[in-house]
């Protein structure tokens, strides 16, 4: 490891879901504030080559980069609160690592010795991690190691991870560690022994953590931290509130900034000092804690409603569209099956835009169907998105077109008519782990639509996560019928974005906007979707009475 990049590695102990995603990017945002590069890195431990093939109520959202990798959602974080560049590289997982060792034992790489857990597949993970600070050359490189301190399949990864701070030392390695301090309701106290047994634990394998990020509802007394700090053998100042946010995420980064913890970095590598510069940070969190405008109220029509994560970086992305139009964003999660039991109108009548995000499989996409037909005859804004662009064009040709039978054939595979196809690069694929189209592609956008109008350009490159799309053989009756094709591949061949003629704003794209969509950059067409709500919403109110 001959560059000079600083490594900080970030662990999570007593509980999942405690947020090191969000840390590891907050710290990257205030690095960033503060003039330094930064790239991010997630060590997945789970045997999976990636979560591609997960359920999303297993895992949440699949996060694809630019590159077409199928990563954890975490790394979504990462691009939104940094301008690091995400790509494969960045995304490591057990699978991947036992599948790159078991091939290079197969090809002899390994000269007859007997292939172990230590050193074959630690240098394998160190491998990994020094691969992105040689390509990237940033100034810090953050590696959040996925799962729980305990957790058997992670000791490898901890394993390599101590053996980086061994080889480096202090002056290149920082470990940061994320606890949880309960609070016991029944005594009304907060407990600090989990946390020291999570530590414990770390310092077993030879990792003392530098930093500990204290997850709790309240900021910690002193009289708690220097407890910890004693039992932890970590500097009381080092011992950092992480308290749980009322508004936003993105008022993360101003929490740590408050609590001191980018001082405490810089600090451990005998860094100068000096204060990051969070003035456009503050306003993006201003923006949506204190809005102009709304709020409006979107609802997001989906499958996988009951897990937030499923569809986190949609919901994201109607906040940084909110935060463009200067307004707030109420967003009404209901599940597509729970149309199918009612009449639409008593669940969406109120709203001011519909969103139907994507999925996989027939569940649910009557109800998806419905919903589109709602919104298309009570004129209400509608963006459908992946699979919710394929339903909105078997609605238009079962309810418009006359074609009663049409459908997907991911669906239906005997329909009549096939209206939403499989893609023929994908007809001879048996393996489903990352064989669909993915990643970034180019769309060409046409004149005088609503999605030209939105980017303001000619093109655009979006991500993909797709094996259906339009059929061309119906191309020409939809367009007779006032269905726009306002997008194509640059061949003219896939449809990439549609439209309604007679329709204040009704968009479906093929692609994952919300993907591309950051607080600081909010995505085009997210943009013009919430300004359509507020427009609709707007129209809809009644008059003030004239004044006397």
């Amino acid at each position: 490891m001959e560059q000079n990049t600083k490594f900080i590695f970030i662990t999570g102990g007593v509980c999942s879901s405690l947020g090191k995603g969000i840390a590891c990017a907050s710290i990257g945002c205030l690095l960033e504030a503060r003039g330094y590069s930064v790239a991010l890195q997630k060590l997945d431990p789970y045997i999976n080559v990636d979560p591609g093939t997960m359920s999303p109520y297993q895992h949440g959202e699949v996060y694809v980069t630019e590159d077409g990798a199928e990563t954890d959602l975490d790394l979504g974080y990462y691009e939104r609160f940094t301008s690091s560049v995400i790509t494969r590289k960045n995304s490591i997982s057990t699978g991947q690592i036992y599948d790159a060792v078991i091939k290079k034992e197969r090809r002899g790489g390994y000269l007859g010795k007997t292939v172990q857990l230590v050193p074959h597949i630690t240098d394998e993970i160190k491998f990994r991690i020094n691969e992105v600070a040689e390509e990237t050359k940033p100034d810090f490189q953050i590696c959040e190691i996925g799962g729980t301190v305990g957790d058997i399949e992670g000791y490898p990864f901890l394993e390599a991870i101590r053996q980086i701070g061994w080889e480096l030392g202090p002056q290149r390695v920082l470990y940061i560690h994320l606890t949880l301090i309960p609070l016991i309701s029944a005594a009304g106290e907060y407990k600090t022994k989990p946390t020291q047994h999570s530590v414990n634990k770390l310092r077993e394998i030879g990792i003392q953590p530098g930093i500990l990020l204290c997850r709790t509802s309240i900021a910690l007394t002193r009289e708690m931290k220097e407890k910890i700090a004693l039992f932890c053998n970590i500097p009381a100042n080092a011992v950092v509130s992480a308290r749980d946010i009322k508004s936003t995420i993105y008022e993360i980064p101003l929490v740590y900034r408050e609590e001191g913890l980018d001082d405490l970095v810089v600090s451990h590598f005998g860094l100068n000092g000096g204060e990051p510069d969070m003035k456009e940070w503050k306003k993006i969190v201003s923006a949506i804690t204190s809005p102009r405008n709304g709020p409006v109220t979107i609802a997001v029509v989906g499958k996988y409603i009951k897990l937030q994560d499923a569809y986190r970086s949609i919901y994201d992305a109607l906040i940084h569209g909110g935060i463009s139009n200067k307004a707030s964003v109420e967003i009404r999660r209901i599940h597509a099956e729970e149309i199918e039991k009612k009449d639409p109108s008593e669940l969406l009548r109120d709203v001011d835009g519909i969103l139907v995000p994507w999925g996989f499989g027939k569940r649910g996409t009557l109800g998806k169907m419905m919903t589109i037909q709602y919104a298309r005859e009570k004129k209400i804004p509608f963006f459908g998105i992946c699979l919710g662009m394929q339903c909105s064009v078997v609605e238009f040709a079962r309810n418009v077109l006359g074609l009663s039978e049409a459908s997907s054939t991911e669906f239906e595979p005997d329909t009549p008519d096939p209206v939403i196809s499989l893609m023929d690069e994908q007809r001879k694929i048996v393996d489903k782990g990352g064989t669909m189209r993915l990643g970034a592609y180019p769309c060409v956008l046409l004149k005088g639509t609503k999605a030209r109008a939105a980017y303001g350009k000619d093109d655009a490159t979006e991500r993909h996560r797709h094996r259906w799309e339009f059929n061309n053989d119906y191309r020409e009756r939809f367009e007779k019928e006032g269905f726009i094709i306002g997008g194509v591949s640059p061949d003219g061949h896939l449809v990439e974005i549609v439209e309604l003629k007679d329709h204040p704003w009704f968009v479906g794209c093929q692609f994952h906007p919300e993907l591309k969509s950051r607080p600081r950059d909010p995505h085009p067409l997210f943009r013009a979707f919430i300004k359509a709500a507020l427009d609709y919403k707007e129209a809809k109110s009644p008059a003030p009475p004239p004044e006397a």
